[in-house]
């Protein structure tokens, strides 16, 4: 931002001086005396340098200047990077289900669909290698990473996710882990030795949460090198203000800013920052008076712009790449909810393999 400030006193003093010279060679020609030259001269440079001094104390310009800075440190997405959240999906009737449910004790229409996802098959997609990742690939790609994933149900059910491929979901560990991780309102930590990974999720329903946990990060001096984050339903739900929200949101940013600097040692360590956003809510379907009273259309779309007005997001020049939720649950459907507001565990999986795709197309480009 500094240097942004001193590019432009400079650029203004250039512009200062060809005014001078231009209206004193005006004023030569219109054979006023050389006295009348000097002290005319005199008066506009003093003006325009008084003004150079000045631009920082004007808050348009000095927003400006911040959003030029902000973009030029963040901004570094590449076009296969923009194509990796367009996702397709394919949700059909479960025939063996529907013609044999004696014994399945299926609970709603939910239970009755397939739900498959994948990227166009288009040129641009197979230029990028934009693809999904098995159990070897990711377990490559995050072999001796420390991984947080913090927030609401939304991030324990990317949690499970990425567990599933890590560990197989049929796993005798997964059984374990699911059942340890799924302790209401609780925090779950647990070692993939081999592989050397540590994953930690932790219980954050609000974007104070996050920012207290990167805080503390910070105290500590100890960092993940992939951290997931995404919190608002509870915000939405509780407290409906989303001025309030993107308010919060900008403090989160700052913090996360000033945990990686990029322009120090930790550039190098590349740490790898996620948003969970919103996901649709289908406010027929919730599950309670208050939710459909303050979850509304109107609502959910107030705090999604208050997300973008925060820029928080690498998209509007902040530092965190977006899972974007809102477009998977939107393509899903509302057959791929049960309540209105928590999805099919294949929402999460794709949104796994969005952010290792992100993650390995971020490597590429260093």
């Amino acid at each position: 931002m500094v240097m942004a400030m001193m590019l432009g006193a400079v650029l203004l003093g250039v512009a200062a001086a060809c005014a001078v010279v231009l209206v004193s060679r005006g004023m030569t020609g219109s054979h006023l005396s050389r006295n009348h030259v000097l002290f005319f001269s005199g008066a506009i440079f003093i003006t325009l340098v008084v003004c150079v001094h000045l631009t920082p104390s004007f808050s348009s310009v000095s927003d400006y200047v911040t959003s030029v800075s902000t973009v030029a440190v963040f901004d570094r997405r590449s076009p296969c990077l923009n194509l990796v959240n367009r996702i397709s999906w394919a949700v059909t009737p479960n025939n063996s289900l529907i013609n044999f449910n004696a014994t399945k004790n299926l609970s709603s229409s939910f239970d009755y669909y397939e739900r498959h996802w994948d990227w166009p098959k288009t040129q641009k997609v197979k230029a990028c290698r934009i693809r999904k990742f098995s159990k070897p690939d990711a377990s490559r790609f995050l072999n001796g990473s420390w991984v947080v994933i913090a927030g609401d149900s939304q991030a324990r059910l990317f949690t499970l996710s990425l567990l599933n491929l890590i560990l197989g979901p049929e796993s005798q560990r997964m059984d374990s882990a699911r059942t340890a991780l799924f302790k209401r309102h609780s925090n779950y930590s647990i070692s993939v030795n081999e592989i050397g990974m540590k994953l930690d999720f932790v219980w954050a329903p609000y974007v104070l949460n996050l920012t207290h946990l990167v805080a503390d990060f910070k105290d500590k001096k100890s960092y993940p090198g992939v951290m997931v984050m995404g919190a608002g339903l509870w915000h939405m739900l509780h407290l409906n203000n989303a001025s309030d929200y993107e308010s919060v949101l900008r403090t989160l940013k700052g913090s996360v800013v000033s945990l990686f600097p990029f322009s120090t040692e930790l550039a190098s360590k590349s740490p790898h920052l996620f948003w969970l956003g919103f996901p649709v809510l289908i406010n027929g379907m919730l599950n309670s008076h208050d939710k459909r009273q303050q979850m509304s259309d109107a609502v959910w779309h107030a705090y999604d712009r208050a997300l973008s007005e925060s820029r928080l997001l690498r998209q509007t020049g902040g530092p965190l790449d977006l899972l974007d939720i809102p477009a998977l649950t939107w393509n899903c459907g509302a057959h791929c909810t049960y309540d209105g507001m928590h999805y099919d565990i294949a929402i999460y999986e794709a949104a796994l393999q969005i952010m290792l795709n992100f993650i390995i197309k971020s490597r590429q480009r260093h």
